[in-house]
């Protein structure tokens, strides 16, 4: 069996051709990798990845722009294998991550979603230690050292909580994942509103504690961006008003609660307060407090 590994493209040439570069250099060769090109300006990437002349290798190039949302659709509906990934242009597989990510599987099938250890890097490749990242690992993230199993609404709560997941390092169940949708309107938390459909349809969720996914946070992405300027945290809050319905509809009341209350998201928002206050009159700060303070 080989993982599916898809990397939906539009973005920074160099930084993908070291996504690509790092699926080449895996310790395990069973894999396949599929490049969704999302009609990104020019043909850099395209005379790259056809020159590479690897059979594991497919690139398809999209007519049109058709959005973050739809690649992702893209890309699950064009998996052929048990598990698939979909990893981010900018970030970076460890060498070790396809066996982790296969030998994980092949011990615990009944993970419908495993996520392995992950280490956070900046714009340029070096360890970072965001404070978003530390609440999360430290605090919100359900303790233990070992690889287990978590589901249900305890992982309903702390996903809630706080989204302590890294979306770009999930390897998922095919047969599973194409059983739900990306939900359209949420571009940003389109990775939390899967995954919360998932548990609520009864996924059990894997924590692999070994590292081997190399997660790039930096200031020019498109959720950087937003939160700069607010417009996330509206997304935001329209998300968690209908996680707390479906929550409630489930019958998990403490779920609900943790959407209702979204307390590091708010406290997320509050981060950025100081430098709306800044730019108070074109800026975004009604939108943050709105989020922090708000219902």
């Amino acid at each position: 069996m080989a993982l599916d590994i898809f990397i939906p493209y539009w973005g920074d040439v160099p930084l993908m051709k070291m996504a690509v570069e790092s699926v080449l250099a895996q310790t395990n060769g069973e894999w396949r990798l599929t490049v969704v090109d999302d009609a990104y300006p020019g043909d850099e990437i395209r005379r790259y990845v056809t020159g590479l002349d690897d059979p594991r290798i497919t690139y398809l190039r999209k007519d049109t722009n058709e959005g973050i949302t739809e690649n992702f659709r893209t890309c699950v509906s064009l998996a052929s294998q048990e598990v698939l990934v979909v990893m981010g242009c900018d970030d970076l597989l460890l060498p070790n991550y396809v066996d982790v990510v296969l030998s994980a599987h092949a011990a615990f099938p009944q993970a419908w979603i495993i996520q392995p250890g992950v280490q956070i890097i900046d714009e340029s490749g070096n360890p970072a230690f965001p404070l978003v990242d530390i609440v999360k690992q430290r605090l919100v993230k359900p303790r233990g050292s070992s690889a287990r199993i978590v589901s249900g609404e305890p992982l309903a709560v702390s996903l809630l909580h706080g989204d302590w997941l890294y979306w770009p390092s999930l390897a998922f169940r095919t047969d599973r994942i194409r059983d739900y949708d990306f939900r359209d309107g949420f571009p940003v938390i389109q990775d939390l509103a899967l995954v919360i459909d998932m548990v609520l349809g009864g996924a059990e969720l894997l924590i692999e504690p070994e590292t081997c996914f190399e997660y790039r946070r930096h200031t020019s992405s498109a959720s950087a961006a937003k939160l700069v300027d607010g417009s996330r945290f509206t997304g935001e809050r329209d998300y968690f008003a209908l996680a707390e319905r479906l929550c409630a509809a489930k019958g998990w009341r403490k779920a609900a609660g943790a959407a209702r209350l979204r307390l590091t998201s708010r406290a997320h928002a509050l981060l950025f307060v100081p430098g709306a206050t800044r730019r108070i009159r074109t800026g975004p700060l009604g939108t943050l407090l709105r989020h922090a303070f708000g219902k």
